[in-house]
């Protein structure tokens, strides 16, 4: 196996992440409800922006990820399944350091949503941003 070198490895964990979402009993309806069919194809190419900038630094993603979350009927359980299903995606098809910058990444943002929706829930605030 190689690791990720560019956009197109890119697309390929993405992809396979998100075949296991769409059909994962834990997380599976919250995307499902929230994105309808017609819609997801635009959500995986939002998504292949977003870690092509986050990995490679490419000006290719604009927004607020957190934004998109904040309203969503989420908990620990939802990320830890999150990290579980996008970490075994990434073994199905990569080994190595950038892998394992994905990882990495991917756990600080579980635990930086996680803290924001605590703080959020717990002053009742409706939305951030």
């Amino acid at each position: 196996m190689k690791d990720i070198m560019n956009k197109e490895d890119v697309v390929i964990f993405v992809n396979a992440f998100y075949d296991r979402v769409k059909i994962d009993k834990v997380i599976g309806h919250i995307f499902n409800e929230k994105i309808p069919s017609n819609h997801w194809p635009l959500h995986l190419e939002r998504m292949y922006s977003f870690w092509n900038t986050v990995l490679f630094g490419e000006a290719d993603y604009r927004g607020n990820p957190f934004s998109k979350h904040s309203q969503l009927p989420i908990s620990e359980e939802h990320f830890d399944r999150w990290l579980e299903l996008l970490n075994s995606s990434l073994d199905d098809h990569f080994v190595g350091e950038k892998t394992n910058e994905v990882k990495e990444r991917a756990y600080k943002m579980s635990l930086m949503f996680k803290s924001k929706l605590i703080h959020i829930r717990s002053n009742n605030y409706k939305s951030i941003m």
